[in-house]
């Protein structure tokens, strides 16, 4: 004799298979959504907040060399916090990059935007 088994989504008594978790697949889905939507979108809000960046960058550089200042990234919605990697130069300046798209601080205000080519 088995025990009763409940869907872990809408409680409803289960019915057939041994290891049934779910009463259909609208229950399994909404199940798996719940269990996955905070972590989901933490990281759908920081890829949103990197593809901005990337575009402000893209924006304010067209020709792949340029210099601007933190006024007018921050006036775009450029958020400093947030960068997929960083490069150090051997003379010791950093480099923050949004994928291809980068800047240096240079000093006060101004920053040098530069493009990385693809490798």
């Amino acid at each position: 004799m088995t025990a009763e088994r409940n869907c872990l989504d809408c409680g409803t008594l289960l019915h057939g298979r041994a290891d049934k978790k779910f009463c259909n697949d609208l229950c399994r889905n909404n199940y798996n959504n719940q269990l996955n939507s905070s972590s989901y979108n933490l990281v759908r809000n920081i890829n949103n907040i990197l593809k901005r960046n990337r575009r402000i960058l893209e924006e304010l550089n067209p020709t792949g060399k340029t210099k601007t200042t933190r006024k007018k990234l921050v006036a775009k919605g450029f958020d400093f916090e947030y960068h997929t990697h960083s490069y150090q130069t051997q003379n010791g300046k950093t480099y923050y990059f949004c994928y291809e798209y980068g800047y240096l601080h240079i000093d006060g205000e101004e920053f040098l935007l530069v493009k990385r080519d693809a490798e």
